[in-house]
Parts: C-alpha cells; sequence; structure tokens
C-alpha cells in the first residue's frame, strides 16, 4: 500500500494534486489534468458560478474518476470558511475539505489561527479536513491532534513559484506527524515536486506552475513523472550524504600492477610503432 495516498476514507494511486484556476481556456484546463494522471482537483467554490447556466461547465468537463476537492479560498475567518464548506458539501455532495483561511491580502500566508478554529468544527460535522498551513511543526501538529486527515504547508507564497523554502522544517514536519503532509503553493517546477517527495511528502499539490506555463500539458506531464520519481526515489533510499570522497571500486582483492618507467614506455612504443610499419 505504500503507492496509496490515504486521505480519509478516499483512496488515490497519484501523488499529484491539481488546481483548476488560472488556466487559459477550459480545454487546456481538462487537457492539462488528464495529462498529469491526478485524481483530486481542487475547486474554488466562491469562484465558481452555479446558480448560472454555465457555472457547472468546468465540473461536467472534469476527467473521468477525478475527485473535486473543494476550496474555501476568499474565507479570512473561521466563519466564513465553515459556510463555504457547508455549501461545498451540499452543492458537490462531498465530505472533502480544502480549508483555506488567508491572514492578508499581500502575503497569502494562512491565518494558522483561524484555521485551527475552523478545523475543529469541521472535524466534528464529519468533514475530511485537508488543511492549508505554515511550514510550522506546532500548528502541523495541533491540526493533526483535533482530527485532521493530512496537513498542507506552504513550501513557499502562494504562485510565488520559489520552491521549497525551508526544507530542513518540512522535513521536521513530516517527522514529527503521522498523518499525510502534502506540500501546497509555492512550488515552481517539477524539480520542487521531486525535492518534496524525496523528502518524504506524501503528495504535492500544484496549480499555477502548470497553469501558466508555456505548454500546460507538457508541464503536466512533468510534473507527473516528477512526483512518481521523487516518491520512488524515498522509498528506494538515498545514499548518505559525506563530506569526503569514498571509491566506488572495492579495494579489497585488487592485483598489483607494475608500472612501467619511462624508458619502458618509449621502448614499448617503439616496438609498437615497428610492428605497424612492417605489417
Amino acid at each position: 500500500m505504500t503507492n496509496t495516498l490515504r486521505l480519509g476514507a478516499h483512496r488515490f494511486s497519484s501523488r499529484l494534486l491539481t488546481g483548476t484556476g488560472r488556466f487559459p481556456s477550459l480545454q487546456s484546463t481538462v487537457d492539462a489534468l488528464t495529462a498529469s494522471g491526478s485524481e483530486l482537483c481542487t475547486v474554488a467554490l466562491r469562484r465558481l458560478p452555479l446558480d448560472r447556466p454555465d457555472g457547472s461547465a468546468l465540473l461536467k468537463a472534469l476527467p473521468s474518476g477525478m475527485k473535486i476537492l473543494p476550496n474555501t479560498a476568499g474565507a479570512t475567518t473561521a466563519k466564513e470558511a465553515v459556510r463555504i464548506a457547508r455549501l461545498a458539501r451540499e452543492a458537490l455532495e462531498t465530505d472533502l475539505v480544502k480549508l483555506e483561511i488567508l491572514a492578508d491580502p499581500v502575503t497569502l500566508y494562512p491565518h494558522n489561527a483561524e484555521t485551527l478554529r475552523a478545523a475543529i468544527t469541521l472535524v466534528d460535522e464529519g468533514f475530511t479536513v485537508l488543511p492549508y498551513c505554515g511550514d510550522d511543526p506546532v500548528i502541523c501538529r495541533e491540526l493533526e491532534a483535533v482530527g485532521c486527515a493530512a496537513v498542507m504547508p506552504l513550501a513557499a507564497p502562494i504562485g510565488s513559484g520559489l520552491g521549497l523554502l525551508n526544507p530542513q522544517t518540512l522535513s521536521l514536519i513530516r517527522e514529527l506527524i503521522e498523518i499525510p503532509m502534502i506540500v501546497d503553493a509555492g512550488i515552481g517546477s517539477p524539480a520542487d515536486a521531486l525535492q518534496a517527495m524525496e523528502l518524504g511528502c506524501d503528495a504535492v499539490l500544484v496549480n499555477t506552475a502548470i497553469a501558466a506555463a508555456k505548454e500546460p500539458i507538457g508541464m503536466a506531464t512533468a510534473f507527473r513523472l516528477a512526483v512518481e520519481a521523487g516518491r520512488l526515489s524515498f522509498l528506494s533510499g538515498r545514499i548518505p550524504r559525506r563530506r569526503y570522497a569514498t571509491a566506488s571500486s572495492p579495494s579489497e582483492g585488487l592485483s598489483t600492477l607494475r608500472i612501467p618507467n619511462d624508458g619502458d614506455v618509449n621502448r614499448e612504443t617503439n616496438h609498437l610503432k615497428e610492428d605497424v610499419w612492417n605489417s
């Protein structure tokens, strides 16, 4: 079961979660999601006009088997987030929710205190809660303690593409919690996703790095391969880092070779020239 991602009662074979925002068109969204191999995509409910005839076009066009992860994006308080999550459960018939509460519109950093408050309520109401949070071991352990199905610490500010700014902290979080850790926000390239997976992260969520790429479909494919390679690398176990060089060839049982001096080399060279000339 090492290749199965478990989020509450839900199971996924892909460890790449995808977003649906910022794509140039609906068709490019669908094509990129298909190429990514992702089985779970986020949808910001507040930006999905379900009250309009074309409001559910995205939901109807999603690849077969794709599950929806409603996002409480836009919420700034626990009260707002809980209300959005309840609406999402009714509208989309899912217990999954990505809990996102932002502290301010400049940094787009998560409001950890409000996130924890909302998580307690939503877990009590039977939601499978996946909270977006800071790369802070303390808040991650608190979210685990209240019953969240996973934690989603940021790698860097949302949409920045800066990659893993603090891999040491992410590695520490992975060691301290038992629930899945999904790196969310700031991923800029497949190399970032691979690094996160090699650290032992259970999955990554990528939106802007795919949607805003020159070729979203190609980039989605690259992310799929990077996540798979990173996971396989983590499971296979990398060699330890060493300060000094270590010979790759064994030193035991080596035969003793006589190193010729300059005179021997010259004589051997002359013999070789004579043999070539005579032939």
